[in-house]
């Protein structure tokens, strides 16, 4: 949990959707954000990236693609 608030940038990924939170702006609760980066085991969810202050949750070419080209 303190690793992803500690981002300013949490990018989710899903199959092939991913999903983008500025959290600077954006507000989760515990609960929510939880859900976003934990697996149906309770861990985090792998493959987890960090660089800088942006946080990468899972796996999608395209999301791979945008971020570090």
């Amino acid at each position: 949990m303190t690793l992803a608030r500690q981002a300013s940038h949490l990018y989710v990924a899903r199959g092939r959707k991913f999903r983008h939170i500025n959290m600077n702006t954006e507000r989760l609760s515990n609960a929510d954000l939880t859900g976003l980066i934990t697996g149906r085991s309770g861990t985090l969810r792998a493959p987890t990236l960090k660089r800088g202050k942006t946080l990468v949750v899972g796996y999608s070419d395209e999301l791979y693609d945008e971020l570090f080209g």
